[in-house]
């Protein structure tokens, strides 16, 4: 692909995102590391909680529901079980952008290292900063979108299936603020931590590792905030999304600054 020699910022990012689709598109690795993650939480999130409308739980299952989650003590023992599962759900609905967009950040890189087909481009006279951002928005705009789409058809199916308890789990304000802020910061960090890492290695699944590390304080924020012991409140949330907009910024400047085009076309061979 030939780019412009004096073509506007904008266009060369659309250019080369159009060109990051189309290559993922024939690579049905990831499009099933896209579809398949989001499409498992689904089904088995919509299944769990239509089981849990049917069968009531034991008293033993309630009083450790009652223990993992004292906010849920007093409700109807069924109600408590089907919001404490759609709750569960919603923590891996935001796990979903640290997971997903990572195997296409990874792939992005070091993929076309190992195909050589990172070189022409980076023979032309974009410039560093346009190329990690075009490549960081290829990679995260599928997640999003999938995460969001996911998200909402969940809402559909526990509106239809699940008790007041679990409706009012999935549309609780902050979950939904969750997922229209925290999901785009979350998949920036992992699509950006993702393109760092795949700058010094050279094995796709030692860089998916490495980034993958990501998921671990999500899922222990989020467990915390079912068990009670973390709240996040109005404040909570605004600095948490500071913290992740700054960490975003931080980690794609130190990508910008390791990915060097002079030892990519020199050395990575």
């Amino acid at each position: 692909m030939s780019l412009a020699r004096t073509p506007e910022r904008g266009t060369i990012v659309r250019t080369i995102c159009v060109r990051e689709w189309r290559e993922a598109l024939t690579n049905r690795l990831l499009v099933g590391m896209t579809f398949l993650p989001p499409a498992v939480i689904l089904v088995v999130g919509i299944a769990l909680v239509a089981v849990a409308a049917r069968n009531p739980p034991s008293e033993r299952d309630v009083q450790a529901i009652y223990a993992a989650a004292p906010a849920t003590v007093g409700l109807d023992p069924k109600e408590a079980v089907q919001g404490l599962i759609a709750t569960y759900f919603l923590i891996l609905f935001m796990m979903i952008p640290t997971v997903v967009p990572l195997t296409i950040a990874v792939y992005s890189v070091i993929g076309e290292k190992s195909a050589r087909t990172l070189e022409p481009l980076l023979a032309t006279p974009t410039g560093v900063g346009e190329l990690l951002l075009a490549k960081s928005l290829a990679s995260a705009t599928p997640a999003v979108a999938v995460t969001w789409l996911a998200y909402a058809l969940y809402l559909l199916a526990v509106g239809a299936l699940g008790s007041r308890a679990a409706v009012a789990a999935v549309t609780a304000p902050g979950w939904i603020l969750a997922m229209a802020v925290m999901v785009p910061l979350l998949t920036l960090l992992s699509v950006n931590l993702g393109i760092l890492i795949s700058t010094r290695v050279n094995d796709v699944r030692v860089a998916q590792q490495i980034g993958g590390l990501i998921v671990v304080p999500v899922l222990g924020v989020g467990i915390a905030q079912i068990s009670g012991r973390v709240v996040l409140n109005g404040e909570a949330f605004v600095q948490t999304a500071l913290f992740l907009l700054l960490a975003d910024i931080a980690v794609f400047v130190a990508a910008r600054v390791a990915f060097q085009r002079e030892n990519i076309l020199v050395r990575w061979r």
